[in-house]
């Protein structure tokens, strides 16, 4: 296994256990284009990789299955796990929010949503933060003008304020942790800066390690990305981390790209057999 791949997977193993969020991770990168559904022992097969028990693995699949996000069908001794409706509606934003440009018609002015009950904040906070909302006051959140408000979110009261005067200022800065975002920008480079240097240098990665490098690739660009609103270059600082880390991220992924569906190809498996071949948006992931 090439070096700064190993040193990823060393710092991955020193965290608190995060399977199923590499579950999701999976799913979202890898399975959903092609087909969607899975079987568990492709799924086992990868996290050995990443000396993951299979046990962890098992007991975070059913915790995705209870809480909604997969469904799970048996077939013989053989279990295969697809996206839950409540997942795939909540993929399809994260998708567009990991992989495509980020916005460039800015007009001045944000969508605030207010949202009074207790109840219906606790159901709609995940969902708008990871839509890209950030929230200055509680039952209060703020986006660009244009961002599509998640369906956990239909019932709260919209508004639009401009951002063009001191008070627009404000409401940005109290609303989203830039500083800390930026820091975890720059953490994510400095991880994954030696692995682009060794792939340019002409390191040879295995299938199989090339899908690892991608999982974990966006595993933890996804970590970051999804806790940004992508806002306009005009409300951003000059030096602003973000877009060093897409060209990044963009810059492997295209290049595992080829190996790592090469491994899926091999070793993925569904209900029918094989996967079926990725459609053609992974090519167009990650474009300028």
């Amino acid at each position: 296994m090439a070096h700064p791949l190993s040193r990823i997977i060393d710092q991955l193993k020193r965290e608190p256990s995060r399977t199923g969020s590499i579950v999701i991770t999976v799913f979202g990168d890898a399975i959903v284009p092609r087909g969607g559904s899975v079987w568990l022992g492709t799924l086992l097969e990868f996290f050995e990789s990443l000396d993951i028990d299979s046990g962890v693995v098992r007991t975070a699949m059913s915790r995705l299955a209870a809480d909604g996000w997969l469904t799970r069908e048996k077939v013989g001794r053989n279990s295969f796990y697809r996206l839950a409706d409540k997942g795939s509606q909540t993929f399809e934003a994260a998708t567009r929010h990991i992989y495509d440009p980020p916005p460039s018609d800015w007009t001045g002015r944000f969508e605030l949503l207010l949202i009074g009950n207790g109840e219906d904040r606790d159901a709609s906070r995940d969902a708008l933060r990871n839509a890209g909302f950030g929230s200055p006051l509680p039952g209060v959140w703020v986006a660009p003008s244009g961002v599509p408000v998640p369906d956990e979110a239909a019932g709260a009261i919209r508004l639009e304020v401009s951002a063009e005067d001191d008070s627009g200022r404000r409401l940005l800065s109290a609303s989203w942790p830039l500083e800390r975002t930026a820091d975890a920008y720059l953490k994510f480079m400095k991880t994954f800066e030696p692995l682009r240097a060794a792939i340019a240098r002409g390191t040879d990665l295995s299938e199989a390690d090339a899908f690892t490098a991608r999982i974990l690739l966006i595993h933890h660009y996804r970590r970051v990305v999804l806790r940004d609103p992508l806002l306009p270059d005009s409300l951003l600082p000059a030096d602003w981390p973000g877009r060093a880390a897409r060209e990044l991220c963009g810059e492997i992924y295209r290049a595992l790209l080829a190996a790592s569906e090469q491994w899926l190809d091999g070793h993925g498996t569904n209900e029918e057999g094989a996967l079926p071949p990725a459609r053609k948006l992974l090519e167009r992931r990650f474009e300028v």
